[in-house]
């Protein structure tokens, strides 16, 4: 299990030198630059090409991204272009408010998808089924962009009763909560509803039946306890997502989390804020899936077995 956490740990190597590439090359092929949303009328060409020498925009990108590089390799992820201040600072300031919201929208989520799903697989193929599953659906299709804007229309500009952007008290919390969750539901209910149909199948299910064992004695300890591991998969799996993916609805909220200054730093051509948040995140992204990896590895005794089995070769050869 150690051997096996720290090799994807490793992998976070070149998981940073793809994504810092990526992000450096697609910062270069936009329009514009940090040196066009420092200049105005009055700046003369002088005063452009300093603004351009100091920013090493006269230098090919392969130069600024050694650079970049190379204090990255010295735990350094530089300053941001625009506003001078640190960009670890920066996000670990802004990044208590993403996991905040993230939270929330999963563990909703997980309210609503775990009991929705459990309700379609006892129900498959009648219309009830039809209705749950149709909502999974409109959540999988919708763009969080779009949903966000509908929770606004509906809850702020008709209703009056949620506040539409920043942060001031719960009550803001509502709808980009929402918006998250319902992301996490639609899988989460999709997965439930699967493992549910699956394991109902089983025999030891109709024993226990057969025992006198009631109906939701037999759905909660015997069904969803079998069905639990691709469920925490899902629900890892969709965790991440919204971690790295918030920021279209936090932009829309105008939530100050991580997702929000990403896009306000690729909005400025703030080229060092981007890379770091996105590095940030992304290994953020890879630490949340190894966690489920090794609860999944937990919660499953076949895979304990497994482990255990490959440490008493590993002794035995050694």
């Amino acid at each position: 299990m150690i051997r096996y956490a720290i090799k994807r740990i490793l992998w976070l190597i070149p998981v940073i030198i793809c994504v810092s590439l990526i992000i450096f090359t697609l910062m270069d092929l936009a329009p514009g630059n940090i040196v066009d949303q420092m200049i105005n009328e009055s700046t003369t060409p002088e005063q452009i090409e300093m603004l351009r020498a100091q920013f090493n925009l006269d230098k090919p990108m392969i130069y600024r991204y050694g650079i970049y590089m190379w204090g990255l390799v010295q735990g350094d992820l530089g300053r941001s272009q625009v506003t001078g201040l640190s960009v670890f600072e920066q996000f670990i300031t802004r990044f208590p408010n993403t996991l905040l919201l993230s939270f929330i929208g999963t563990i909703l989520g997980i309210a609503i998808a775990i009991p929705l799903g459990i309700f379609a697989a006892k129900y498959a193929g009648t219309f009830w089924d039809t209705i749950a599953t149709t909502f999974s659906m409109f959540g999988l299709s919708m763009p969080g962009f779009w949903i966000s804007l509908l929770l606004i229309i509906a809850f702020t500009d008709k209703i009056k009763l949620f506040p539409s952007h920043g942060f001031n008290g719960w009550k803001s919390l509502v709808l980009p909560a929402i918006s998250c969750g319902l992301v996490v539901a639609a899988a989460t209910m999709r997965q439930t509803r699967s493992s549910m149909l699956e394991v109902s199948k089983q025999d030891y299910l109709r024993t226990a039946r057969a025992k006198g064992v009631s109906e939701k004695q037999v759905t909660r300890k015997h069904a969803l306890r079998n069905a639990w591991i691709p469920i925490i998969t899902t629900i890892g799996n969709t965790l991440s997502r919204v971690l790295a993916g918030s920021a279209v609805v936090e932009a829309v909220f105008s939530w100050p989390g991580v997702g929000r200054l990403t896009v306000e730093a690729v909005g400025q051509r703030d080229v060092t804020m981007a890379c770091g948040c996105v590095i940030l995140t992304s290994i953020l992204y890879v630490l949340v899936l190894l966690i489920v990896d090794l609860v999944f590895a937990a919660v499953d005794p076949r895979i304990k077995a497994q482990y255990a089995a490959r440490a008493k070769k590993a002794q035995k050869v050694g």
